[in-house]
C-alpha cells in the first residue's frame, strides 16, 4: 500500500494527537521524578516505534491477524499468568514486565487488542454458520464469549488493574451489541450485573468488615480510592482542578503547570495540558479527538467485512469510554480509575496498543469488502 492511499482522516488527528502529548509530557516533567528520565522523549521514541508497527501491520494486511487470533489470545493470558507469577510489584500491584535499558511492557494493553480480535472472529464465524439462530444457539455462544473475556479479565484482577478489567467489558459489551444478537440478551444481563454491583456496594457501605473478610482489604482500598471523587478530597483531584481552574480562556502558557498532582504525566495529563493551554486549547483537543472517533463511525458505516465492522464497534467503544472516564475523573466529574487519555498520556505499551489499532483502522479504510471465514 502506497502512502498516497492511506487514510489522511486518520493519519493527520493522530499527528496533532502525538504533537500535543509530547509537548504536555514535556511540561509535566516539572514535576516528574528525574529518575524516571525524559518522558517526553521516550513518548517520541514510542511514536516513532508505534509508526513503524503500523506500518507492518499495513504489509501483513488485517486478514493476517484474524488467522492468527487464538495464537495471540493464548499468549495473552501466558503473559498475563506470567505477572501473577514472576513480575515484581510496583506500588504493590503486578502489571508490568520490567525489561532492562527498554523499560515496562503492559500485557493488559496488548490483550485489549487480543480480545478485540478473538470476539470480532467468533461473532463473524457464528454469523456465519446460523443464519437466523435460536435462543438456544444464541444463549450458548454468549456464554463461549463470556468465558473468552472473563479468563483475561481474573487474570488482570489479580495484578490488580481494575481499570483494565473495565476496558475488556466495554468492548465487549461493544461488539456483541455490533453482532445483533437479541436485545433480551442484554436486559437480562443488565439486571444480573445491577444485582452483583448492587450487593456488592451494599456490603461495602453497610458492613465494611464483613466486605473485607468477602473480599480482602486490596477491594476494599481500590472502592475507597473510586469513592473519594464525591467528596471532592484527595491531592490529585483537588489540585489538579486548581489548576484547570486557574488557567482561564489561553492558559497559564507551555511549560507553567503551577501546582503539583501525582501522575500528571500518565492519569492526569488532560490536568496539565488545560492548566498550560486554557479554554481555547481545551476546545482544540476536544476537536481533535471528535474528530478522530467520527471518523471511525463514517467508517464503520461504509460496505465492510462484518469482522471488520466488530473490530471497528470494539476500538470505538474503548476510545470513547476511557476519553470520557480520563477527562471526566480529571475534572471530578467521574471516579478516579487510573485511566489514561489514548494517544495522549505517556505509557510505551497504551501508545503501542493503539498504534497496532491506528493501523488496523488504515487497513480496513483501503480493504474492499471481502467474505472470509476464519476457524
Amino acid at each position: 500500500m502506497t502512502v498516497k492511499r492511506l487514510n489522511k482522516k486518520i493519519l493527520i488527528p493522530i499527528c496533532f494527537m502525538a504533537i500535543i502529548s509530547i509537548v504536555t509530557i514535556y511540561s509535566a516533567l516539572t514535576y516528574t521524578s528525574s529518575e524516571l528520565g525524559n518522558l517526553a522523549l521516550k513518548q517520541g521514541l514510542w511514536y516513532f516505534i508505534g509508526a513503524i508497527l503500523v506500518a507492518f501491520l499495513i504489509h501483513m494486511k488485517n486478514e493476517y491477524l484474524y488467522r492468527h487470533t487464538v495464537f495471540l489470545y493464548i499468549l495473552g493470558n501466558i503473559l498475563l499468568v506470567g505477572l501473577l507469577l514472576f513480575a515484581e510489584p510496583v506500588n504493590n500491584s503486578k502489571c508490568w514486565f520490567t525489561i532492562p535499558g527498554i523499560g515496562s511492557i503492559q500485557p493488559s494493553e496488548l490483550m485489549k487488542i487480543f480480545i478485540m480480535l478473538m470476539l470480532a472472529t467468533m461473532i463473524h464465524n457464528f454469523r456465519s454458520d446460523y443464519k437466523n439462530p435460536s435462543l438456544k444457539q444464541e444463549f450458548i455462544f454468549i456464554l463461549k464469549t463470556l468465558v473468552i473475556v472473563l479468563i483475561p479479565s481474573v487474570l488482570t484482577f489479580l495484578q490488580p488493574d481494575t481499570g483494565a478489567v473495565i476496558i475488556y467489558l466495554i468492548i465487549y459489551f461493544c461488539m456483541m451489541f455490533a453482532s445483533g444478537i437479541r436485545i433480551r440478551w442484554f436486559l437480562i444481563g443488565f439486571g444480573i450485573l445491577l444485582l452483583i454491583i448492587g450487593t456488592v456496594f451494599g456490603i461495602y457501605f453497610f458492613e465494611q468488615d464483613l466486605f473485607i473478610q468477602l473480599f480482602g482489604t486490596d477491594l476494599f482500598y481500590r472502592f475507597e480510592r473510586i469513592f473519594n471523587w464525591q467528596s471532592g478530597t484527595g491531592l490529585q483531584l483537588e489540585n489538579a482542578l486548581a489548576a484547570i481552574g486557574s488557567a482561564g480562556l489561553f492558559g497559564h502558557g507551555f511549560n507553567q503547570t503551577p501546582i503539583y498532582f501525582p501522575e500528571s504525566s500518565t492519569d492526569f495529563i488532560f490536568a496539565v495540558y488545560a492548566s498550560n493551554f486554557g479554554f481555547l486549547g481545551v476546545l482544540v483537543l476536544l476537536g481533535i479527538i471528535i474528530y478522530f472517533d467520527t471518523q471511525i463511525v463514517l467508517l464503520a458505516k461504509r460496505k465492510l467485512v462484518d469482522t471488520d465492522k466488530y473490530i471497528l464497534a470494539g476500538i470505538l467503544g474503548m476510545l470513547l469510554f476511557q476519553q470520557i472516564q480520563n477527562i471526566g475523573m480529571t475534572i471530578g466529574l467521574l471516579p478516579i480509575t487510573g485511566i489514561t487519555l489514548p494517544f495522549i498520556s505517556y505509557g510505551g505499551s497504551s501508545l503501542l496498543s493503539y498504534m497496532i489499532l491506528v493501523g488496523i483502522i488504515l487497513n480496513i479504510s483501503t480493504e474492499k469488502a471481502r467474505n472470509y471465514k476464519y476457524r
